[in-house]
């Protein structure tokens, strides 16, 4: 053996720690990009057998930590090596941020003897990332790197506030350095349990009496209600209330449910007297929680961390795990939740249904104007064909908001409050190797795909048996049509061409189909169940405009990011 071989096998090296705290965390699986930086861990968790996923690109790597954190509540870990490795990395790490998910990026950095001597791939990484992470360091003291890399996971689990992803580098000599275990305590590896914190009986009190004293309440559920379903569906039918799901929380009640009125979102916002948030932050999905948005609510809010009570709108504020406070108020309301108003909550619930119903009817457009497949066909093929429980992925901006309308699924994720496209590959991929026994069906805009459509390399190599259904409507349509409507018809670098994603499918190794007939997509994606991972290419129509490109999220106006709601923004200002 060589001494270098020697030295980078040392099982006391700093590498062979940090290996050692991720195994004892629970870390099954990393994400990551291969590079001279980080190879002395990277070999480390091999020799543990610790599966690591090699990407095409780093910022895939942390979609897919972000993926796996998500889903399965653990820690997400990528790895990236020094330089561009670590800068591609800035806008995943940038949405594990914004969805508050908690993502451990390791990052590399040269070594502390050539610091500052303009060595290969040497950038401030730290002070570039310090503004979207909860942590961000340089650990260079050998003896200090695992209480260090114990404070990054704290941090990213929420321990000092919002979870959210932490980056950590470490100098390669420093992974080197050989640590005794007496520099190193147990306490800095071990597991450490989840915080948990009652709700105080007064916050408690307080609750029962806003609820009571409502006639309209809502009810809108964030991140922090996630693993709360039972207790959240428990205190809607204690208290009566209206429900609305957000791109945090889908799949959380099922959509059966009496509560539930996404499809007349706008309704119950404006007209309700009582809105209780459940982890979310009032961003714009909810109009800032603006008097505007909602001319009629007092707030009661719950959340674990502060971030989600005290952004843009206050009221009743409760800091404390969701699921445990709403247990504590369901059983303290009792029989007695107050009166409703029954016409309100009759009335907006006939209409969602009619709305569903009417989204749902097979007699629905199958295309466009121009003859080409309408993008909700997609959906009604995946309610024929798509399992109960599989996992349903969405990304694109157009499509988003067609996947609202059509998409039903107990679990689901998309491009977020960060509007990040590029996810649906990565996240899917993520997915499908966390659960290989559920199906994964991920569905992209065409444009949102490109993105990171190298990764069905990633998903072949790795059996990440997802499929990925791609509109493929040759545009960034929600831009177009925006430009087309608002700018003159100046139809500027919005246009794509019907590529052929599924030869580029079967070029790495997948299933691939094209699909340009709406008879032909149910048994398109049945064979790519069967096949996955697979990729169904379907040629959709420019001229099926989704509601939000109505509404003018495109637009971007000044107030508010819908029309309407600027609208209204704009008249309570000028009678302010």
């Amino acid at each position: 053996m060589t001494d270098r071989q020697d030295l980078n096998s040392n099982p006391e090296s700093v590498a062979a720690w940090i290996a050692t705290l991720l195994e004892a965390r629970g870390v099954t699986r990393v994400f990551g990009l291969q590079g001279g930086h980080i190879q002395p861990v990277w070999d480390h968790l091999a020799q543990r057998g610790i599966a690591i996923v090699d990407v095409r690109d780093e910022g895939a790597a942390v979609h897919m930590a972000h993926a796996h954190a998500e889903l399965t509540g653990e820690l997400g870990v990528a790895m990236a090596t020094a330089g561009p490795g670590v800068t591609n990395c800035v806008t995943g790490v940038a949405n594990a941020s914004l969805a508050r998910v908690p993502v451990l990026l390791i990052g590399g950095c040269t070594s502390r003897h050539q610091a500052n001597m303009g060595p290969l791939q040497d950038i401030p990484h730290v002070d570039i990332m310090r503004p979207v992470t909860r942590y961000s360091r340089t650990a260079r003291v050998a003896e200090q790197v695992i209480r260090e890399l114990d404070e990054a996971i704290a941090r990213a689990m929420g321990d000092m506030g919002e979870p959210g992803p932490s980056y950590i580098e470490v100098p390669t000599d420093v992974l080197r350095s050989r640590v005794g275990p007496s520099l190193v305590p147990r306490d800095w590896i071990a597991p450490k349990p989840p915080r948990r914190v009652s709700p105080a009986p007064e916050s408690v009190t307080a609750a029962v009496a806003a609820i009571r004293e409502a006639k309209r309440p809502l009810v809108v559920s964030g991140r922090g209600a996630r693993g709360a379903g039972a207790s959240v569906t428990a205190f809607l039918d204690a208290v009566d209330a209206l429900y609305l799901d957000t791109q945090e929380s889908r799949g959380l009640v099922a959509a059966e449910h009496p509560a539930v009125v996404g499809a007349v979102r706008a309704a119950a916002m404006a007209q309700a007297d009582l809105v209780v948030t459940l982890g979310r932050k009032l961003d714009y999905q909810l109009g800032f929680g603006s008097p505007a948005v909602f001319p009629e609510a007092h707030f009661l809010r719950i959340s674990d961390t502060a971030g989600e009570l005290i952004d843009n709108r206050r009221g009743t504020e409760i800091l404390a795990p969701v699921g445990a406070t709403l247990d504590a108020i369901t059983e303290a309301l009792g029989n007695d939740a107050g009166v409703r108003d029954e016409g309100w909550l009759s009335g907006l619930r006939a209409k969602h249904r009619e709305r569903i119903a009417k989204g749902n009817d097979t007699s629905a457009p199958q295309t466009g104007g121009d003859g080409k497949i309408h993008p909700l066909a997609i959906f009604e093929a995946l309610r024929e064909v798509a399992d109960p429980d599989h996992i349903a992925i969405a990304d694109g901006g157009d499509l988003l908001s067609f996947a609202r309308i059509g998409l039903t699924a107990s679990t689901y994720m998309d491009a977020g409050a960060f509007g990040c496209l590029g996810v649906g590959v990565p996240f899917a991929v993520a997915a499908a190797l966390a659960f290989p026994d559920r199906q994964v069906i991920s569905v992209n805009g065409d444009g949102a795909y490109g993105i990171n459509a190298m990764e069905i390399d990633t998903a072949v190599r790795h059996g990440a048996k997802a499929v990925f259904i791609v509109s493929n409507n040759a545009a960034w349509n929600i831009e177009r049509y925006d430009q087309e409507f608002n700018y003159g018809g100046r139809v500027v670098g919005t246009t794509l061409r019907h590529s052929d994603y599924a030869g580029m499918a079967r070029a790495l190794g997948a299933h691939g189909e094209r699909v340009e007939t709406p008879s032909e997509l149910a048994d398109a994606i049945r064979r790519g169940l069967a096949n996955a991972p697979a990729v169904i290419d379907v040629v959709t129509s420019q001229d099926a405009v989704s509601s939000d490109a109505q509404k003018g999220l495109g637009f971007v106006p000044d107030y508010q990011p819908l029309t309407a709601w600027d609208d209204a923004e704009r008249k309570r200002r000028e009678m302010a």
